[in-house]
């Protein structure tokens, strides 16, 4: 018997290895499915309302792609505008790194050309060539997620039929328990998420607009999308404000110091007060799985997996809470604090 219990625990382990591979190496593929698959979630109720008032499904799905192409487009349209501004403003801020980079190399005694030689246009172009490839990238992704969002929501309507159809009652009525726990779950989040990541860009923007940082409402767009990465990306996103800060109004250093004690001040009583008030009885999730979720995503897929990484481990405690076996699991992925006032 203990024989046998190791062998499942090694076969185990195994799987899990196989599947990371296949996550990795297909992620072209599985990448936008899970992004449909929660898109789905949050624009699912939507088409079964529109369905409940008698209009036919596939005016339903095409209103809410239409929703989806406008948003899509409308990104698209301010990303544009303010790479257009930077690209205006760049020969300004070369100068000033140019200066910069003067100053630095005669205080630490370098030779004179050792900064003058980066090719700084060069590097720049390079980043802008990635950038740009990045985009095709996103938006042939954008198309697939289009794709699998259309086959997905087309079924909504009747995906409880199937399920009664496919189960007993008994096993239908506990399987459809899971999934609207998973519809609710994920869905709670991205709309506190959502709230939150507003909160957070509108101070950021407010914030720099007052410091007179360049590019302000770009910087509070950032730190509203990069809010969506926990921990981390709070923090990615307020260093570019401040780097820029430091490059606008050299040599006077003072507004770079005040936007970061102002960027800090934000994201600490947000990330440390505020988001998990409103989203800690919601997620019942460990700091500790969403930490280990977001490195172990951000290494499969990258910015996409971090994004993903809550959601995805919101929905694996649901469902470990909800099948016997896999409880115990379910239990020590939250947070904990849920049992200590049962015990208490």
């Amino acid at each position: 018997m203990e024989r046998d219990r190791v062998l499942v625990f090694l076969l185990g382990i195994l799987a899990v290895i196989a599947v990371g591979c296949v996550l990795k190496a297909a992620q072209g593929v599985i990448v936008p499915l899970v992004i449909a698959w929660l898109l789905s979630y949050i624009l699912g109720p939507v088409v079964r309302l529109m369905t409940r008032m008698k209009i036919p499904t596939s005016v339903s799905v095409l209103f809410v792609l239409l929703l989806v192409l406008g948003i899509c487009w409308l990104v698209g349209v301010f990303m544009n505008a303010r790479i257009s501004a930077f690209a205006r403003e760049y020969p300004k801020y070369r100068e000033r790194l140019t200066e910069i980079a003067t100053v630095v190399s005669t205080r630490l005694e370098l030779p004179r050309n050792a900064f003058a030689d980066i090719d700084w246009t060069g590097r720049i172009g390079a980043f802008l060539m990635r950038l740009s490839s990045s985009f095709f990238s996103f938006m042939s992704n954008l198309i697939m997620v289009i794709i699998f969002l259309v086959f997905l929501l087309l079924g909504k309507p009747y995906s409880e039929y199937k399920i009664r159809k496919a189960f007993s009652p008994n096993d239908a009525e506990r399987f459809t328990r899971i999934m609207e726990s998973i519809s609710s779950g994920i869905g709670n989040y991205l709309a506190l998420q959502f709230l939150i990541s507003f909160v957070t860009g509108a101070l950021v923007w407010l914030a720099l607009e007052c410091v007179g940082v360049d590019f302000a409402i770009t910087w509070g767009a950032l730190a509203f999308f990069l809010n969506f990465i926990p921990t981390v990306g709070s923090v990615i996103a307020s260093i570019p404000p401040v780097v820029l800060a430091l490059v606008q109004f050299y040599p006077n250093y003072w507004p770079a110091v005040v936007a970061a004690v102002l960027l800090f001040v934000i994201q600490m009583t947000i990330g440390n007060f505020l988001a998990p008030k409103v989203m800690g009885d919601k997620l019942n999730l460990s700091p500790v799985v969403i930490l280990v979720s977001l490195l172990l995503w951000g290494w499969l897929w990258g910015v996409v997996g971090a994004l993903l990484s809550v959601p995805i481990a919101s929905a694996v405690k649901i469902i470990c809470d909800n099948i016997e076996p896999l409880h115990p699991i379910g239990v020590m992925l939250g947070a904990g604090k849920v049992y200590a006032k049962e015990f208490q």
